[in-house]
Parts: structure tokens; sequence; C-alpha cells
């Protein structure tokens, strides 16, 4: 495992960070690890999502489907 050092981190993150921590009963550590490891999985969402096949089937179609269900309610 390697170790990344990360300089010049504003007040105002770092404040947050330990909110986070102690919200979570866990360290400023493992808080940061599991942002940057959410932040890195969040990299391949582009590859991913054009990597599924098109259904043939538009933004405004699908839109539209779901105002006329929620008009049925």
């Amino acid at each position: 495992m390697r170790t990344l050092y990360v300089r010049n981190v504003p007040d105002e993150v770092v404040e947050r960070l330990e909110q986070l921590a102690a919200r979570e009963g866990s360290s400023v550590n493992a808080v940061v690890l599991k942002e940057l490891a959410s932040a890195a999985r969040r990299t391949r969402n582009a590859e991913i999502f054009d990597s599924l096949p098109s259904l043939g089937i538009s933004a405004e179609d699908t839109l539209r489907a779901i105002d006329e269900g929620r008009a049925r309610r």
C-alpha cells in the first residue's frame, strides 16, 4: 500500500473532515480514505456508461413515461 501526503488543505476542509470522523466514530484518516476511494471509483462512471448497450429510448421518452405514470396516481 502506498502513502499519500496532501499539503495546503484549507482549514475548512480539515474541520469538516474532523466533524465527519467524529460523527462516524472513526479517524480523519479513515474518512479521507473512504472519500478518496469513492472519488476514484467515480472516475470509471463515464467508461461504464459508454459501454452499456443503447436501448433506443430517448431521455425525453423516459421522462414522458414517468410523467404519465405520475399523472395516473
